[in-house]
């Protein structure tokens, strides 16, 4: 799919990268904020849109790659990236592997180790055999906290029929990137300015892998969401959005407390979550 580009021209450019199942209207709650002051990039994550999907299993460095296209596609030599979940983990890989690329980052609910590998394989073995509807419900209920899910009914439905649509083959193998990927060896190498940005009420990706991300790259900051969950650009856009721009301009007042990257207790191997 070509890139989806909007807001202002000339601006500096960031690049979107997305969840596990989702497309890149998960970012429509923060565009309006981010077009204002910059050059806006959406892609499909590989397998998920309406073109080709190769065969799995894909790899962490396959969809770096995928981003970096992304760049040279739009004629970007340099950009700002923002990835959340399988996004913050792509737009981490490409911060380590090709630094030159990438002018500040921001790294939404998600974690430099999706431990334990095996719930990923086997939710590729599910969604292989039933599709990604099979696992849509329980997806969803990660990514929003429970109230905000039963006040809005039909808002659900339709996140659900946004992941039920992935192509099977796209989503497990996704799903076995996941099961692979660790990049926590690597973290020190990541010299771009980084705001690791956590839902407080995140039970895929609770703030304390984000505060290890924060803690472990070279010039890392931690912002705790209140009051969201996984997809917390789509909760509650009115402080991530305005953080997003404030960390790659300085151009809109402080959205929330950040702190410190050692704000928060270093990220336990039980804590790495399920997206």
């Amino acid at each position: 799919m070509t890139p989806l580009v909007s807001g202002r021209a000339g601006a500096p450019v960031v690049v979107l990268a997305g969840s596990l199942g989702a497309r890149p209207s998960m970012w429509d709650a923060v565009l309006p904020v981010l077009e204002r002051h910059l050059r806006v990039v959406r892609y499909e994550t590989r397998g998920h849109g309406a073109g080709p999907v190769p065969p799995g299993p894909y790899t962490v460095d396959d969809l770096a790659g995928d981003l970096l296209g992304v760049l040279d596609t739009v004629g970007a030599r340099r950009a700002h990236l923002v990835g959340l979940s399988l996004g913050g983990l792509t737009a981490l890989r490409v911060a380590q592997q090709a630094p030159d690329r990438v002018e500040r980052l921001v790294v939404l609910c998600s974690s430099a180790r999706f431990a334990p590998a095996q719930q990923w394989l086997d939710r590729a073995a599910t969604v292989r055999d039933g599709g990604a509807a099979a696992v849509a419900e329980a997806v969803v209920g990660r990514w929003f906290t429970p109230e905000y899910l039963a006040a809005r009914p039909g808002e659900r439905r339709s996140w659900e029929s946004m992941v039920a649509s992935v192509p099977a083959e796209g989503y497990a193998a996704c799903c076995e990137a996941l099961a692979d990927a660790d990049l926590r060896a690597g973290l020190a190498d990541v010299g771009a300015p980084t705001l690791a940005v956590a839902g407080a009420d995140d039970p895929a990706t609770p703030p304390a892998a984000l505060a290890a991300i924060a803690a472990g790259v070279r010039d890392g900051r931690l912002l705790v969401v209140p009051a969201a969950a996984h997809l917390a650009c789509a909760q509650r856009p009115d402080v991530v959005g305005p953080a997003i721009v404030d960390h790659l301009l300085g151009s809109v007042g402080s959205a929330g407390s950040t702190g410190p990257a050692g704000a928060a207790d270093p990220v336990p191997a039980s804590g790495e979550g399920q997206a």
